[in-house]
């Protein structure tokens, strides 16, 4: 007889859940930029060692030397079909719209390797506008290549233009994040805005910073995209960046971070991690939602139906790559 969990007519949570709605992405809490050849292989390698917890994010932008940019995408392209590209979570970031070559940027990491491309994400972007001409670009390459994939796009809100556009741009066709980009962001304000709040505690007190941020949060979150947050600049000391990320999570909303250093991605999964007692409690619940073919239960004395039911979801969803453990149960049935 089969399990309880198993059986037929008992739907998964994505099907019973989100029918005709765009499920919310479940990705990675940390994404970790490399620029050069030899820093991506060593984040491919890395990542084959602790699992789908993060993302790489091969830079075409700041990577690439000036008048060198096609030979470096190219090497992107050898390296994300490579072996090393274990679990296909790899990305790029491409030039930005004024930058002659992002165009061929596209061309070279589309045309050969669309089929692994996890994301391209889209920087200093002023405008709606040049969002979706971006993507247009993009989609009529993937079709030129016969692929059968849309492939997501992340884009930086780094300028005064994207962040007034912001919930345009996040209701946009294959857009999945919203980035911060919290340097340039505070270099546009023409000394207005001190470099001291570059980095803790002035990046989540200064008002101007502030706004930027939760404005960013509630168009992604609005829109069924996931806010990421800027880099910390602390390279020597995991608990700072730790803070920074548990800051963003939990003060801000922010459900995924910036890593520019190895020793930095621990410390990111580790501060955006979903509560053990919540994991095990989601379990719980929706496993008896399933067998209850998704009406409402009764669960520690508390009503719950699918309002809740897609809360706790995406609570498993968030631990499943965050690398928090499921009860086996749950893990069977939903995954």
């Amino acid at each position: 007889m089969p399990s309880p969990t198993k059986m037929a007519g008992a739907p998964h949570p994505r099907d019973a859940l989100f029918a005709g709605e765009k499920p919310f992405p479940a990705i990675p809490a940390c994404e970790h930029f490399a620029g050069s050849e030899k820093l991506i292989g060593k984040a491919l390698d890395l990542q084959g060692e602790l699992g789908r917890v993060f993302d790489v994010t091969c830079d075409c932008e700041d990577g690439a030397p000036a008048g060198r940019e096609r030979e470096h995408a190219q090497m992107i392209v050898e390296m994300l079909v490579s072996q090393r590209n274990l679990h296909g979570m790899a990305g790029a970031r491409i030039h930005d719209h004024t930058h002659p070559h992002w165009r061929h940027d596209v061309d070279i990491l589309v045309g050969g390797a669309g089929h692994k491309l996890a994301y391209l994400t889209l920087p200093k972007s002023t405008s709606a506008a040049q969002v979706a001409e971006m993507i247009r670009y993009i989609r009529e390459v993937a079709t030129q290549h016969r692929l059968e994939r849309a492939i997501p796009v992340h884009v930086l809100v780094e300028t005064h233009g994207a962040l007034h556009d912001a919930w345009d741009i996040a209701r946009l066709e294959d857009v999945q994040v919203l980035d911060f980009g919290l340097m340039d962001f505070v270099s546009g304000h023409h000394g207005a805005v001190s470099s001291a709040n570059m980095r803790s505690p002035g990046q989540f007190e200064h008002a101007l910073i502030v706004r930027a941020k939760t404005a960013i949060v509630a168009a992604a979150l609005a829109h069924g995209v996931v806010p990421a947050h800027n880099v910390s600049l602390e390279l020597k000391n995991p608990y700072s960046v730790f803070r920074d990320a548990w800051r963003a999570r939990n003060e801000f909303g922010f459900l995924r971070m910036w890593s520019i250093h190895p020793s930095q991605i621990q410390p990111i999964v580790d501060a955006m991690k979903p509560d053990l007692g919540e994991v095990a409690d989601a379990a719980q619940i929706l496993l008896a939602a399933q067998r209850a073919q998704w009406g409402p239960i009764q669960y520690h004395g508390e009503l719950h139906d699918r309002a809740t039911y897609r809360y706790f979801w995406e609570v498993l969803q968030k631990a499943k790559v965050t690398g928090v453990p499921i009860p086996q149960e749950a893990d069977s049935a939903f995954f």
